[in-house]
């Protein structure tokens, strides 16, 4: 059964940081595309950061460009998100996702596999 498990949200004021985690298992992504999205409330699910398999291409939303930044440890099986300068607006569930095979990218319909997602909130 594979699952992937988000962690490392929590309350953090603006301008902070936080590292989210995404712990996968039941089969091994080293070769699978990953990404992060999130969802605030009242709104639809937004792209926030992509890896390839090989973790050597990755792709940002605008919003979050030169503030996060995705990488994956191959060994563990892990995704992380690293998030700097955090404001108000990224305040969200951050949903981590996987895709069984081919490449990733923005489109949330091309992966597999979620997570159950953690909550990140900004205070002003």
């Amino acid at each position: 059964q594979v699952q992937l498990v988000e962690s490392g949200g929590g309350l953090v004021q603006a301008g902070g940081s936080l590292r989210l985690s995404c712990a996968a298992s039941g089969r091994t992504f080293s070769r699978s595309a990953m990404g992060w999205f999130r969802q605030a409330p009242g709104k639809e699910r937004e792209f926030v950061a992509a890896i390839s398999g090989g973790g050597g291409s990755t792709s940002y939303a605008d919003s979050v460009k030169g503030r996060f930044t995705i990488s994956r440890d191959t060994a563990k099986n892990t995704v992380y998100l690293q998030m700097s300068s955090l404001k108000p607006e990224d305040t969200a569930v951050y949903f981590c996702a996987a895709r069984g095979y081919g490449s990733g990218g923005p489109l949330a319909g091309r992966y597999d596999y979620w997570g159950q997602g953690t909550q990140v909130t900004v205070s002003s």
